[in-house]
């Protein structure tokens, strides 16, 4: 039993633990970002908006509308995530897998609120999603979802990974699969700190995924 809690705590450090929770602003406070609408966009940045609307859960919401404030960014990283999210090499349940893993490392409200149901819907199973948001290394994880999480979480607290674990992610996942699973993982992170930039919350009346300490 004191191994089995050493190595939920050593999991929790991982894995987000201590990291705080991302918060909303505080009440009564505007938001740091007013809500940008369609009608305030731009014409050359009208069908780039339409694109958004058609696959974002959140609308112009979220990250997008951080985005926006930087019309020729909003653009370049809008085609970088159709790759990620619609093409690229990686199956949809890793794809999803490793962006859940940046939403616990960030405390992502809107990453996790909105990535959540894309990975159980890819076949993410639950238990394994719901353990990586408690702080626990997922157990009954498939052979590819434990690279997956070996590889993003030792990127994430060491900054590499180790011979051993490249060859064998290598074998599992082959060279586009794994380049392409640290490109994702690398840009969601750029997402969640946009989202924390401007304090963007999931939508109002849902409850906050990572509930701020008190």
């Amino acid at each position: 039993m004191k191994i089995l809690h050493k190595c939920l705590i050593l999991s929790t450090l991982l894995i987000g633990g201590g990291v705080q929770a991302q918060t909303p602003p505080t009440p009564g406070q505007p938001k740091r970002f007013p809500q940008i609408t369609l009608e305030q966009i731009a014409p050359e940045g009208q069908q780039l908006a339409q694109e958004i609307i058609k696959i974002s859960s959140v609308g112009l919401a979220g990250p997008y509308n951080i985005m926006f404030r930087s019309p020729v960014f909003a653009d370049r990283m809008k085609k970088l995530l159709d790759y990620l999210r619609f093409n690229t090499s990686l199956p949809t349940r890793l794809n999803e897998f490793a962006i859940l893993i940046q939403g616990v490392e960030w405390k992502s409200q809107v990453e996790w609120y909105a990535h959540y149901p894309l990975a159980l819907k890819a076949g993410l199973d639950q238990s394994v999603a719901d353990d990586l948001k408690n702080g626990i290394r997922p157990r009954n994880m498939k052979p590819d979802e434990e690279v997956v999480y070996d590889v993003c979480t030792n990127m994430i607290k060491h900054h590499e990974i180790s011979d051993e674990l490249f060859l064998k992610a290598k074998s599992i996942l082959g060279e586009q699969q794994l380049v392409d699973l640290v490109a994702v993982s690398g840009t969601y992170v750029t997402v969640a700190m946009l989202l924390s930039l401007g304090q963007e919350m999931p939508p109002e009346g849902k409850p906050l995924p990572f509930p701020p300490q008190k």
